[in-house]
């Protein structure tokens, strides 16, 4: 932990009395994955990671390594073969909510992550944004009503293979509960009370159940759930709203982004040097995604520029080994 730069006590007494679980789907890019961890990473906060099950064996050993330094970090108790698109994906993170709500750790909001995101506020910005005036007993589910040219999606069945998801003709029954179906990202920041009601009400499950042949699920289960007057938290006049991700998305270059100064994979951008200016103007919770092996000096610098961000609003005496890098004496 001293090595690698942790952060090895609560930062201030305000985060320390509002702490915060968090679940990270990996698969790759260990060492992104370790910078990531570390970004947020602060002792009385909970996290937990799932693998995918096809990763191979060294890097899962590499993971469970990581894991073993800290108490509060654990792997998913069981972990699923994450397939683009599939019902898999969802899985993974209600297998890590189920581990969760059985944590010591009195957990307040629990925030979902990819391997390859990074955060652009400090841990501090981050529960002060979580606990706002707006969205202190609310969700984060940002999205809408699922719009007509992507109803595909949830009006056909899917058929999920170890490696792909394919649309089949066959229609599929309405949604349970006469339930209207929302559309939006697969990221959130959702209250413990929600979570309760995800893994425990019967519209929950049977929505479950019934995205289990969809495509992509993760993009409209939980805001739909989110929009439901009983579900804890609930925002029902919600739409995107909570700059919960920055994304450049290919579609949107030009009105929604500057363009992609970096590369696209999968039409969104794995940022370069040179969107570092955008990302930290945008003041996103948290910036998706990044490579190891591509542009490796836009996550160097904005490694740096959080860590001196996190650290100079700490209300505890700083320890040296939470400097990331310290400036020559001249």
């Amino acid at each position: 932990m001293r090595d690698l730069h942790f952060i090895t006590r609560p930062l201030s007494a305000e985060e320390e009395a509002y702490p915060l679980a968090f679940i990270l789907t990996v698969h790759k890019e260990l060492e992104v994955l370790v910078r990531l961890l570390r970004a947020i990473y602060t002792p009385q906060n909970v996290y937990c990671i799932h693998v995918d099950e096809k990763s191979p064996p060294e890097y899962k050993a590499s993971v469970q390594n990581v894991v073993s330094c800290f108490e509060n970090v654990f792997l998913s108790s069981r972990s699923e073969t994450v397939i683009y698109g599939g019902f898999s994906r969802l899985k993974a993170d209600l297998n890590c909510m189920r581990d969760l709500v059985t944590s010591k750790v009195s957990w307040r909001k629990v925030v979902n992550l990819s391997g390859q995101e990074f955060p652009l506020m400090s841990s501090l910005e981050l529960v002060r944004h979580l606990q706002d005036k707006i969205w202190q007993e609310l969700n984060m589910t940002p999205g809408i009503k699922q719009p007509d040219y992507i109803r595909w999606r949830t009006q056909f069945q899917h058929n999920e293979t170890h490696v792909d998801f394919v649309k089949s003709k066959v229609k599929k029954a309405p949604p349970p509960h006469n339930m209207q179906i929302y559309f939006g990202t697969a990221y959130y920041a959702l209250t413990r009370d929600f979570v309760d009601f995800v893994l425990e009400s019967p519209q929950a499950r049977d929505l479950l159940e019934w995205s289990r042949d969809t495509y992509s699920p993760d993009e409209h289960y939980w805001v739909t759930l989110n929009h439901l007057p009983e579900a804890p938290g609930s925002n029902v006049a919600g739409g995107w709203e909570g700059n919960i991700r920055a994304i450049k998305w290919k579609d949107q270059s030009g009105w929604a982004h500057d363009g992609c100064n970096g590369r696209y994979v999968r039409s969104i951008c794995v940022y370069g040097l040179k969107d570092l200016p955008w990302l930290i103007k945008k003041g996103s919770m948290f910036a998706n995604k990044f490579e190891n092996d591509f542009e490796p000096e836009a996550l160097d610098c904005l490694e740096q520029w959080h860590r001196n961000k996190l650290l100079s609003s700490a209300s505890v005496p700083i320890e040296p080994s939470w400097l990331l890098a310290t400036r020559e004496k001249p």
